[in-house]
C-alpha cells in the first residue's frame, strides 16, 4: 500500500470564482504542511492531504485531511481528489 501526499492550491478568479492550481505531490506529511502553510500566503486558499491505496488494484481509502486554509470549493461536487 502506498501513500500519496498532495498539496493543491486554488486561486480567485476575475470573475470570482476559485480556479484551482496544478497539484503538488510531496515525499511526506511534514512538508505537505510547510508547503500548504507557504502557500496559503500567496494564494486564496490551499489543502493539503494524503491518500493511500493500492495502485495495482485501484482500490484507495478515503484523503485524510491535513491541512485546510482559505476559500476551498466544496470538495464532493468541485475537486476530484486524487483520482
Amino acid at each position: 500500500m502506498l501513500t500519496y501526499f498532495v498539496v493543491q492550491s486554488f486561486e480567485k478568479t476575475a470573475k470570482g470564482a476559485l480556479a484551482a492550481g496544478t497539484p503538488i505531490q510531496v515525499q511526506d506529511e511534514q512538508h505537505a504542511m510547510r508547503l500548504a502553510e507557504k502557500l496559503s500566503r500567496t494564494n486564496a486558499g490551499v489543502i493539503a492531504f494524503s491518500r493511500s491505496g493500492d495502485p495495482a488494484s485501484g482500490e484507495y481509502q478515503d484523503a485524510t485531511i491535513l491541512f485546510s486554509c482559505g476559500m476551498l470549493p466544496a470538495l464532493e461536487h468541485e475537486v476530484a481528489i486524487a483520482s
